[in-house]
């Protein structure tokens, strides 16, 4: 394919934006318009340098590191632990999990009970004050484009489909477990970070928590990394 850079006026915003990690949704009208018409240049072009451009039919464009293995490192962990806990603590008020991530909000008031009932949990993940609960998970998720923050609201953006996606498929997991009556221990997919939530998330540093195997999903490679929190807290 002939690439005509000219009709990529976007280019560098994109790259820059896609390469640290942010997602882009339609709430970034400029850049996703631009991807949106031009899906197959930039596709190529980003191939050509080592990029594979992701776009998620609910309406946004992220970047996949054409690597066959990488490591999770702490901001993944701490953002996959809190979409798994945000599920199972909703589902525990009678509100539709999905709902509330799909474009649904959480306000800063009520991060104090939610720290508290998962305390333990947030505890491995080294968040013990709401502060730090806003400050190393929710802010960090409106810097790379899962929520938008408002006022103290924080508002989810589509993006959060790929946590809620795996979230619920482990939950499903443990249901269909707790069904069977089996001690028989379910396949456990693993979350690698060959989708950015690694180097790209803090800033190509990667925290190296555990050996992945190759040629990992993406689900698996998520789903993985919350299975092994939640067996450690059941331990």
């Amino acid at each position: 394919m002939h690439l005509d850079l000219s009709e990529l006026p976007q280019l560098a915003p994109i790259f820059r934006e896609l390469f640290k990690g942010f997602h882009i949704s339609r709430r970034d009208p400029e850049l996703y318009a631009q991807l949106s018409n031009f899906q197959d240049q930039y596709r190529t072009l980003f191939k050509a340098l080592g990029f594979e451009l992701v776009c998620d039919t609910r309406g946004f464009y992220y970047f996949v590191p054409d690597q066959v293995a990488a490591q999770v490192n702490k901001t993944a962990q701490r953002l996959s632990l809190f979409t798994f806990i945000l599920v199972e603590h909703l589902a525990d008020q009678g509100r539709d999990p999905i709902a509330v991530l799909d474009g649904g909000s959480l306000g800063r008031d009520e991060l104090p009970s939610l720290l508290e009932k998962y305390r333990d949990l947030f505890i491995q993940a080294e968040v013990q004050t709401s502060d730090e609960l806003e400050e190393k998970i929710l802010r960090r998720m409106t810097h790379l484009g899962f929520a938008h923050e408002e006022n103290g609201i924080y508002r989810f953006l589509p993006p959060m489909h790929r946590f809620l996606d795996v979230c619920l498929s482990v939950q499903q997991d443990r249901d269909l477990a707790a069904t069977l009556h089996s001690d028989l221990p379910l396949p456990i997919p693993a979350l690698a970070e060959q989708d950015g939530l690694d180097d790209m998330l803090d800033g190509g540093a990667p925290l190296a928590l555990d050996a992945f195997a190759t040629e990992e999903t993406e689900e698996e490679a998520l789903a993985r990394a919350i299975r092994e929190e939640q067996q450690e807290i059941d331990a």
